[in-house]
């Protein structure tokens, strides 16, 4: 079970206590169990409630609705990226960049693996055009935009990548890329595709995009 949001308050503003707490997260983790097995469309506050044992009137002093909710756990999922960021900070160059990069790559498929229904639904609402998932989107996907956008730049400034290349518009493609793969990778598998392998050539084409140099060889 994750942990609750720093300082969460009930629908009156009041800071919740411990016992409170609890059951907010409780409500919380069956929410994304029930929305892992359906869609949110399906979701029900009564069958939420039911599950964990307690009442729509509890549900409801914590949640507007089951969508706010979901939002929260789109939240609490954020809170795993800081530690993709700082592993953007390189290396990048030779077979420690290589490994760097395996390891981000990794850790955004585990991300989603782990996350998969919640952010599923994020991404849907804020393509659709719901500013509450945009933010919390655009909160968790701003720092890993901005760090590899330091990259490019670094990169530039060093002559290994081109300066035609914008850094906020290289460092956008590649979180695309991560994002992307990562929320699709079990159906790419489809393709006759490993998880090993989408790890190694989304790995590469980082490495050698941010290293700016001649492509690793694996060894022989």
């Amino acid at each position: 079970m994750r942990e609750a949001a720093t300082n969460p308050v009930d629908q009156n503003g009041r800071l919740l206590g411990p016992r409170a707490l609890l059951t907010r997260q409780r409500l919380l983790d069956e929410t994304r169990a029930l929305l892992e097995k359906g869609s949110l469309r399906e979701l029900r506050v009564v069958e939420i409630a039911r599950t964990v044992g307690t009442s729509p009137a509890t549900f409801y002093q914590y949640f507007r609705d089951v969508e706010e909710a979901v939002l929260c756990l789109a939240e609490q999922a954020g809170e795993d990226v800081p530690a993709v960021v700082e592993m953007i900070g390189g290396p990048w160059r030779g077979e420690r960049g290589l490994a760097n990069a395996r390891a981000i790559v990794d850790a955004f498929i585990r991300h989603w693996d782990e996350n998969r229904a919640v952010l599923r639904v994020r991404n849907l609402a804020s393509e659709e055009g719901d500013l509450r998932f945009q933010r919390v989107r655009r909160r968790t996907l701003s720092p890993v935009i901005e760090a590899f956008a330091a990259q490019f730049e670094l990169g530039v400034r060093e002559g290994v990548i081109s300066p035609e290349v914008h850094p906020y518009a290289g460092a956008a493609a590649l979180a695309a890329i991560l994002e992307r793969m990562a929320a699709y990778h079990v159906e790419l598998e489809g393709f006759g595709m490993t998880r090993e392998d989408l790890v190694e050539s989304c790995a590469r084409i980082l490495a050698q995009t941010l290293a700016g140099s001649a492509p690793l060889r694996s060894p022989s």
